[in-house]
């Protein structure tokens, strides 16, 4: 818990000074699309506004709506795109008379704490008798990852870390009933929550043969059990039980397959290494970011920087299946698998470094790697916490961070 506190405080300390520091610099530039329906964000006054920067931008706005008005086709009602239980979790403290920015905060933090906490037990698990500093640096490099700011913030990205984690550890402690329930809420917190069946199925065949299945397995199936309440809920309301299976199309994102997506996503960073050594916007070297009217200079740059963390993610794919139990890289590949199979043409690997953030076995892999490579530690670290006061800064002024 130690290490832990330390990361989070660090984590805080940077998207605060960040966060704040770029808002009162900079401004927030509106012209990039801040997304603020009803003034759910921007209610908190000229003080609250500069305060709740770093923590509260654009999907922000949907959780909240999500917690005070439910879920309906129309505003003030959030699309079904946004998973509950974050919502759900928002609202309950807000019956103690909680604001519900601070309340959503406060949510991510704890739930930052278990997180690291878990993956901290995780990493001595698997890495610690031979590489004892790898739970540490496993800690502070998903704390100081680039795009961690997310797990401070008004999204659920945290509450998923925490609880896919925890699932993991129950699992690898043989503790099913619990890692299926983990797994379950996972998926009511996020619609990547639901891929945790594969490694947590992984897990169980690891301790027991295919052909010795025990009554046991079948706590696993609280997994998509999580997914589907969501689904039941809808439907009685009123609205399609099977809108989130295709709610991303209301964001331009279409089902490709990870092939076409990933030459998608080659094909746009290759496009913007073009577009900014020409020095210039125009001609535009990747046509299709005229559907979104995004800045060419802006988009290209974006396009080059999500490309290089699905380099990194291949990499740790690698790693994870050679130093890990099966189910870590397993785990890492169903996400980026999903991930660049529903691409935004403009924008092909658009959300993947948020996701990144919060898929642990990434960070575990390059704890081991740091902690048998010293001298690298340092220079990985601070660039990554230089990254992270960038990304902030640019989310608190908002500007889209994918």
């Amino acid at each position: 818990m130690r290490d832990a506190g330390i990361a989070t405080a660090c984590l805080l300390a940077i998207v605060f000074a960040a966060g704040t520091g770029a808002y009162l610099i900079f401004g927030p530039d509106l012209s990039a699309g801040g997304f603020n329906p009803k003034g759910l964000i921007d209610h908190v006054g000229s003080v609250g506004n500069v305060l709740v920067s770093p923590f509260a931008r654009w999907d922000s706005a949907w959780y909240m709506t999500a917690a005070q008005h439910g879920y309906g086709e129309q505003l003030p009602a959030a699309p079904p795109a946004f998973f509950p239980l974050y919502p759900l979790l928002i609202a309950i403290l807000g019956t103690f008379g909680l604001n519900d920015v601070f309340a959503a905060v406060m949510i991510s933090i704890a739930s930052l704490l278990v997180g690291l906490r878990v993956v901290w037990l995780l990493t001595d698990l698997e890495f610690g008798e031979h590489y004892p500093e790898a739970p540490r640096l496993a800690v502070f490099l998903i704390a100081l990852f680039p795009t961690a700011f997310f797990l401070t913030a008004v999204y659920p990205e945290s509450l998923l870390f925490a609880l896919s984690a925890s699932a993991f550890w129950m699992a690898r402690q043989g503790r099913w009933a619990w890692a299926g329930l983990l797994g379950g809420l996972a998926a009511a917190s996020h619609s990547l929550g639901l891929l945790l069946i594969v490694p947590l199925g992984l897990l169980y065949l690891r301790e027991h043969r295919w052909w010795h299945l025990r009554f046991d397995v079948l706590w696993l199936a609280l997994v998509p059990v999580g997914y589907g309440a969501f689904m039941a809920y809808l439907g009685l309301r009123g609205m399609d039980p099977l809108s989130p299976l295709y709610i991303h199309e209301r964001w331009f994102r279409d089902f490709t397959g990870p092939f076409k997506g990933t030459w998608l996503a080659i094909e746009a960073a290759s496009a913007g290494f073009h577009q900014l050594f020409s020095g210039s916007a125009y001609p535009i070297r990747w046509p299709a970011e005229r559907q979104l009217g995004f800045d060419p200079m802006t988009a290209s740059r974006d396009n080059i920087e999500l490309f290089a963390f699905l380099v990194l993610a291949v990499a740790a794919t690698i790693g994870a299946f050679r130093r890990l139990p099966l189910a870590y890289g397993a785990y890492i590949a169903v996400v980026v698998l999903v991930s660049v199979s529903y691409p935004i043409e403009a924008q092909p690997l658009a959300g993947f470094s948020r996701y990144l953030a919060v898929t642990f076995p990434v960070q575990m892999v390059m704890a081991r790697w740091l902690a048998a490579h010293k001298p690298w530690r340092l220079p990985v670290l601070g660039l990554s916490s230089c990254a992270l006061a960038y990304y902030v800064g640019y989310f608190a002024t908002w500007h889209f961070v994918g």
